[in-house]
């Protein structure tokens, strides 16, 4: 386990993959999602509809932790919420999320975007646990 990813896991992660996000409710039952992501830097970007379940749990408690997998192998990231754009900013964002998952993406695709208060979501990298990748993570 570590904070940093490898070459490998760089490159897995780049493809377009589904990342399940684990948040918290306020009992303390564990909430999960599907999301789009992107890696960007040393984050997990994801956007979200603001006032959705699992933006109010960030915002309660910003501890949270995707993972990644394509069968047994898999990432696992453990790290602290922090809210990036909002406004037209995280629209930009959820765009270039759709692009990423939608190859023959066009504009006009999912135009609804464009008129939902979004809000971008970056997840720090701060613990990583993987399977299947070479090295023995």
């Amino acid at each position: 386990m570590s904070n940093t990813l490898s070459d490998d896991v760089k490159a897995f992660l780049n493809e377009p993959r589904f990342a399940v996000l684990a948040t918290q409710h306020a009992s303390g039952t564990i909430q999960q999602t599907v999301m789009w992501y992107e890696l960007r830097d040393n984050v997990i970007m994801m956007n979200t509809l603001a006032g959705r379940v699992k933006d109010g749990n960030l915002r309660r408690s910003p501890n949270a932790s995707v993972c990644i997998e394509n069968g047994y192998q898999f990432v696992t990231i453990n790290g602290t919420v922090t809210f990036g754009a909002e406004g037209q900013e995280a629209v930009d964002d959820i765009y270039a999320l759709a692009r990423r998952y939608n190859p023959d993406f066009k504009d006009g695709d999912y135009a609804d975007f464009a008129t939902q208060q979004r809000v971008t979501i970056n997840l720090s990298i701060d613990r990583v646990i993987t399977n299947g990748f070479g090295g023995g993570h």
